[in-house]
């Protein structure tokens, strides 16, 4: 059975004290929740043959009307995925080459690069009417992404607070960051806690944080980041915060699986609270910037 749109918008307005933004963003995951639990049938041989049969037919019929996308919609499929599915299928047909993944992206992300023009047609209204996939809601998602981070940015200066950012840390050699590395470490004040929890970084997610995102976010990304030989040695963590052209030597640069130390996660559009049950593990959730914050001050023996 697919995923029942108009039950989750239902169910959603009942949601009066969630943002809209907060919304679409549960909406989209549990979408593709969905997309990946059914991939699989609509990539075998039998249904790729099927679906472009059906395309072929349709557009024999009606060369102008929608045939992918009610297709796609048909069968509970994304239309940009559909697209690609008869795409790659087309050009197997007509290219004397197996078609290039590099290729299709392309084709994909400007469909005038489509070999036929009532194909071309077809893709671009998958891909300007699909909500949750393809390259335009990839370059959305991007630009809501940069757009946090910006606004995270702003709030660390305007906290007058000191920091290295992605592209600084990679130039120091580093291949997997988290957003933003404060060179004076801070401590968070929790109205929950009777001590504070140090922060050494700031993730920025401009997302919903649902269980299996966050899970897959620890796994791959946040716990890298902590437990660092590198933050516990004080004299490489003190030339480093000090001069920002320290190169930290070969020989105490990590793998990045073992980086940063503790650090505090942002899901701008909210989290399940359960989630928040590895703070006295050095990774810490939140949905807006901390307002409770003080410096860690270095003390001089």
């Amino acid at each position: 059975m697919g995923i029942n749109i108009l039950n989750l918008r239902k169910q959603y307005k009942q949601r009066k004290n969630q943002s809209q933004a907060t919304l679409l963003s549960i909406f989209s995951q549990e979408y593709q929740k969905h997309i990946k639990r059914t991939h699989a049938k609509h990539h075998t041989s039998e249904a790729i043959e099927s679906y472009y049969q059906r395309y072929l037919n349709g557009v024999g019929r009606n060369g102008t009307a929608p045939v992918l996308l009610e297709l796609a919609n048909e069968v509970d499929y994304a239309p940009s995925l559909m697209a690609r599915i008869i795409l790659e299928r087309f050009l197997q047909e007509h290219e004397e080459t197996p078609p290039s993944k590099s290729v299709i992206n392309s084709m994909l992300r400007d469909p005038s690069q489509i070999p036929d023009g009532v194909l071309a047609n077809q893709v671009y209204q998958c891909i300007v009417n699909d909500c949750c996939y393809g390259p335009l809601v990839d370059c959305i998602k991007h630009a809501i992404g940069h757009e946090h981070e910006v606004l995270l940015r702003d709030m660390l200066l305007e906290k007058n607070l000191s920091f290295l950012d992605e592209d600084q840390l990679r130039a120091k050699g580093y291949d997997k960051t988290p957003d933003f590395i404060l060179q004076v470490p801070v401590v968070m004040l929790c109205p929950l806690a009777v001590e504070g929890h140090i922060i050494h970084w700031i993730e920025s997610k401009a997302s919903f944080g649902d269980e299996c995102s966050h899970h897959a976010y620890l796994h791959d990304q946040f716990w890298s980041y902590w437990n660092s030989p590198l933050w516990r040695d004080c004299s490489v963590l003190h030339a480093w915060e000090h001069n920002p052209e320290y190169q930290v030597p070969s020989d105490h640069r990590p793998s990045w699986d073992r980086l940063f130390g503790p650090g505090l996660v942002i899901y701008w559009y909210g989290f399940i609270q359960e989630l928040d049950c590895n703070r006295e593990r050095g990774i810490l959730l939140k949905a807006c910037f901390p307002t409770d914050i003080v410096t860690l001050c270095h003390s001089v023996a």
